[in-house]
């Protein structure tokens, strides 16, 4: 964990794990994003391997710091942790941030919609690109979550009166609901964002 500090206050913390990323069967990051990562990170610990990479899990802001510019400046003490430690690259499961606003939009659109100016349209992904960051691949199955009827009802006070995809608050695609078999599934896509750390 990294917790960065703007005038001795914590503004946000930052989560991340090392993984091999020169196994064999590794040729590029997994389609299965965060949960694929924290598999590969585990296995890797179990069978002793080297870690030669690190992957980020989760940066979080303190909602009074959101909107002001520290997102970059959590990322950049990941990055320089990261430094620190040996690591020459970081990956980044990315959350795009507006991406719940649009939940039928398909991610690979969204994700490479740009501004003006060139840079990506969602900030978060932006922030990223503007610490020197590359968009590599979409993790279309990055973090699968499983329930009944009664579960997704409780998580998300939504009251579900059919079945097939449905939009849900927060939620960056809809979770596919079958009232006939007591299901809810909902499949989050992310994007891998590549850093390589300057020495």
């Amino acid at each position: 964990m990294v917790e960065s500090t703007r005038a001795d206050v914590a503004v946000g913390r930052a989560f991340a794990v090392p993984f091999a990323f020169d196994s064999p069967d590794r040729g590029q990051m997994p389609d299965s994003g965060w949960d694929g990562v924290i598999g590969w990170a585990h296995e890797d610990r179990i069978l002793g391997r080297s870690r030669t990479v690190l992957s980020a899990l989760e940066i979080t802001l303190l909602p009074s710091h959101r909107g002001q510019g520290a997102s970059a400046f959590v990322l950049r003490a990941m990055s320089d942790h990261a430094r620190v430690l040996g690591f020459q690259e970081l990956f980044a499961p990315v959350r795009p941030t507006l991406k719940h606003l649009e939940p039928f939009t398909p991610i690979g659109e969204y994700v490479y919609r740009t501004r003006a100016d060139g840079l990506p349209f969602d900030p978060w992904l932006r922030v990223h690109v503007r610490a020197g960051g590359q968009i590599v691949k979409v993790a279309p199955t990055s973090m699968v979550i499983v329930g009944t009827i009664a579960d997704w009802t409780q998580w998300t006070g939504v009251t579900f009166m059919s079945s097939g995809p449905q939009a849900i608050p927060g939620a960056l695609v809809p979770v596919h609901i079958s009232l006939e078999h007591d299901h809810g599934v909902y499949v989050e896509p992310n994007v891998w964002v590549r850093h390589v750390l300057a020495k």
